[in-house]
């Protein structure tokens, strides 16, 4: 399996390497949304996913950049890893931001809620296309997610929030 590394910079100048199976993106301008979601779709089928898989990761990926640049004051942080251990292989995605946080995760995740307006699908979006969603959260402190989507069918859902 072939992925790269990249680590983004202010201005979004990539530094990768072909050895290891993580991408870093540093998500401060609206235009790496749509950079971070083609990454995130290239490592996808790259990793031999389906093209619906595919298709779900790219979504989750954009939604959760999305809300790093309109939500987390200063953007914040997606990492894409390709993960193969004990028989299993995945792709794990983490974003990170040192923003607001989110005062009501079980309010955030219901579908229709919204604090900017929008459909309020986002957050349980993510959720429904991912195998995998653990969400954390601290007022002032910033927000974590983790998300991951298994290549391997019938895996079990599973859902932490914190």
């Amino acid at each position: 399996m072939r992925a790269e590394t990249c680590i983004a910079g202010e201005d979004y100048g990539l530094q990768c390497s072909e050895q290891e199976k993580r991408m870093v993106f540093r998500v401060t301008q609206e235009h790496h949304i749509a950079q971070v979601r083609q990454a995130a779709a290239a490592l996808a089928e790259e990793t031999g996913f389906s093209r619906a898989a595919t298709f779900a990761v790219a979504t989750a990926v954009s939604e959760l950049a999305s809300n790093l640049f309109f939500h987390a004051s200063g953007g914040g942080m997606i990492q894409i890893s390709a993960v193969e251990e004990r028989g299993g292989f995945w792709l794990e995605v983490l974003s990170e931001d040192q923003g607001p946080g989110i005062p009501d995760i079980s309010l955030a995740m219901q579908d229709g809620y919204s604090t900017r307006g929008g459909l309020g699908g986002g957050l349980p979006g993510v959720k429904r296309l991912m195998d995998e969603f653990e969400i954390s959260s601290k007022v002032d402190v910033g927000t974590r997610i983790v998300t991951r989507k298994w290549k391997s069918a019938g895996i079990v859902r599973q859902t932490r929030s914190g």
